[in-house]
Formats: structure tokens, sequence, C-alpha cells
């Protein structure tokens, strides 16, 4: 489970391992930010080992190719298997696209597109191992162009990188499937985490918002999928028992 220590991952995190999964909780953030978001891995693994699940805490910048094979080497270790990966973690790197810089698109196109295909690849022999698995990448309807034409100005970086992920999710769904290993995308919807209040500030009206808790029961489904069930598809949790399964 990757960006587990707050938000949408946290939540993510309590629910599969409450559910009986055994959790590796992974992000850089070690220890609380100094003026910044609350948080960190450890609180989020020690709150899982509280409730007489497993968890363990393990910190990773996904921007970092060895990092990411070392986070899944060290799951491996510690638990004997893999089966499912969640990639929830992004830098929302934010810029207009006429004040934006070479960098900056490269930057963002590092850590949430390249870190998606290395997490893959590392997973893959290890679900393949355990007779198959599930990757649920979380995305967002900020990647749809037909229900979000346009974005706000800024958010030129994190629709993109949302996009390619829901494309990589579908596009290579086939040929992952041969290996009994499903892969799909979940847009959570609006939900109210700790970013979102940092960023919309104390007057937004949260009317119509979920707590990352809502997004748990899509997830679980989604987890217990292999290459013969749901894969290669880009599916809404707040739509999991209406349109969907």
């Amino acid at each position: 489970m990757t960006g587990a220590s707050r938000g949408i991952g946290k939540g993510l995190a309590l629910g599969l391992a409450a559910a009986g999964a055994a959790v590796a909780c992974a992000a850089r953030t070690e220890v609380p930010l100094a003026g910044g978001l609350p948080g960190t891995i450890g609180a989020t693994a020690e709150a899982i080992t509280r409730a007489g699940g497993r968890a363990i805490a393990i910190r990773c910048d996904i921007g970092d190719e060895e990092d990411i094979k070392r986070l899944v080497e060290q799951t491996v270790h510690e638990f004997g298997r893999l089966d499912v990966l969640v990639n929830n973690a992004m830098a929302p790197t934010r810029g207009r696209f006429d004040e934006s810089s070479v960098a900056m698109w490269d930057e963002s196109m590092r850590i949430n597109v390249r870190s998606l295909y290395v997490g893959c690849q590392a997973a893959l022999p290890h679900l393949q191992a355990a007779g198959g698995g599930s990757i649920i990448n979380i995305s967002s309807g900020g990647a749809e162009h037909s229900s979000n034409p346009y974005l706000p100005p800024g958010f030129i970086f994190y629709a993109v990188a949302k996009a390619a992920m829901e494309r990589f999710s579908t596009v290579i769904a086939g040929e992952l499937a041969e290996h009994n290993v499903a892969i799909n995308a979940l847009r959570p919807g609006a939900v109210r985490t700790e970013l979102a209040e940092h960023e919309l500030g104390p007057d937004q009206d949260w009317t119509g918002w979920a707590t990352p808790d809502a997004v748990v029961p899509a997830v679980l489904h989604l987890a217990v999928q292999r290459g013969d069930g749901i894969t290669g598809r880009v599916v809404d949790s707040t739509q999991f028992g209406r349109t969907w399964p």
C-alpha cells in the first residue's frame, strides 16, 4: 500500500487490515511534518497492530526505483508472499501550463507515472508466485475528459498522470491475465482528506464528500479479483453495488 500515511491510503490500509490482510504501509513520511499535514506510516501501522492486525511501515520514495524494489522485497520477506498491490501515492505537482517548465513535467512523470511501471514490474513475479493477484491503481475523476473537460488552472500534471495511470491499467490487463493477475483503476470520488482540507480551506462545503473508509468496500472487492475476473477496467467507488460489479 503506497501513500499510507494519511488520507485515502491510510483509510484503505486500515480497511484491508480489518478484513484480514497483512499490510505494508509505505510512504516517505516517517516523522510528522513540521507545520505540515499530520500522519506517518508508523502511526498507520501501529493503529493496525493495536486493533489486532498485522502491518509494517516501510519508508519508500516512489520516485526512486531502488526504493520501490526494496519495498516489494521487504514486504515479501516479512509476510512470505504478495497478493495485492495498491498504488495510491503520488506527488500533486501543481503549476499552470503557461508558467510550467520541462523540469516540472519530467518530475511529475518520474514520480507519478514511471513509479507505476516500476512498482508493477517489481510486484508481478511475486504475484505470479502466489498463484495470482490483484493490482489496484487509485485514480481520479480528473483523468476523465467527458465529465471534467476543464479543470482549474494548475492541474495539468495531476490530470495527465491520472489519465496515464488509467490507460496503463487497461492496456496491460490482457498480458497480466495470462499470469492470473487482475489490474484495475479505481476512482474514489470526492473524498475529504487532510490534503483536501489543507488545499480547499475552512470555508469549503463538504456536503456530499466521502470519508476514506467509504472507498474500502470497492477496494476489497477488487483485491480478490484475478485474471479471470474483473480486470482492465476503470471503475468509480461511488458506483460500487450500483453500476458495478
